[in-house]
């Protein structure tokens, strides 16, 4: 690719999501690229790219920026996140909800492995009242992340990151060669597509999200306002789960640290609009 390629690769990313493209790393942006390239018709990314440029076309800049905010996702990363959840923050937040659902968002969640773990972890809440009315949406940038998500099917590889046996036989049948997930999981989640990098007011107000190894794919000024929004989404005392060396340090005061990655929103907080 020649530098004025790899310039406006990151152009159309900063404006579209405020990411952040390591313009030297020719390899993971070629890597991402080129089966954009296939999927829509182009001998090469060069042609991808010229007709991104010329035609402006909506369909393929997005195209480019949804392969530049590919990331890592898995079932279960860091487990103890999913632990604490379950058997810490959901008992809590259902006291203080009483009769009222809680809402869970899963922001960035990739091909869905997280908010599905998030369910599997509700299905798992033991306990003298185990908690059951519980709201997840799961969102992402890329609707064809999303489309996989809303499918519920796994590869033998997607299946063996992070998913115990035991959630695998409880939970999934084998269809040819992938796992499906099964509907009594499925319906708990609901999907939307939603890009940090605008507003999102209209989701509402959460209990608790995760938007785990999002942020820091973005521009500094692109992450700060993300969180702000992010503050914004959750309710008073709401908890706030980001990815292991992530932190909320960028709103000051909002935040407190409960351990490394989780953060509750300090009552009273108002992040700026």
């Amino acid at each position: 690719m020649k530098a004025d390629e790899v310039d406006f690769v990151a152009e159309v990313a900063r404006a579209g999501a405020g990411l952040s493209v390591e313009r030297d790393k020719l390899y993971v942006i070629e890597s991402r690229l080129a089966p954009v390239a296939r999927r829509e018709g182009f001998g090469s990314i060069r042609d991808l790219l010229l007709a991104a440029r010329h035609r402006r076309e909506g369909k393929l800049m997005w195209a480019v920026v949804e392969a530049m905010a590919g990331g890592e996702t898995s079932f279960f990363r860091d487990p103890a996140v999913f632990a604490r959840f379950r058997d810490e923050m959901l008992p809590e937040l259902a006291r203080r909800r009483g009769d009222a659902p809680v809402r869970v968002w899963s922001a960035g969640c990739g091909g869905g492995q997280e908010a599905y773990s998030l369910a599997f972890a509700v299905d798992d809440a033991s306990g003298p009242s185990p908690v059951r009315n519980v709201d997840i949406l799961g969102s992402d940038l890329s609707e064809r992340a999303l489309e996989k998500a809303r499918s519920g099917l796994y590869t033998q590889f997607e299946v063996q990151r992070g998913l115990p046996i035991r959630t695998l036989v409880q939970h999934f049948d084998k269809q040819d060669e992938l796992w499906a997930l099964s509907a009594r999981i499925q319906a708990m989640v609901r999907w939307k597509r939603v890009n940090l990098n605008a507003d999102f007011g209209g989701l509402g107000r959460f209990e608790a999200i995760f938007c785990r190894n999002v942020l820091l794919a973005m521009e500094p000024a692109a992450h700060h306002r993300a969180l702000q929004r992010l503050a914004r989404a959750l309710e008073p005392g709401g908890y706030l789960v980001l990815g292991m060396e992530e932190t909320a340090d960028g709103l000051g005061d909002g935040f407190t640290a409960l351990e490394r990655g989780v953060y509750r929103l300090n009552p009273g907080y108002s992040a700026a609009a």
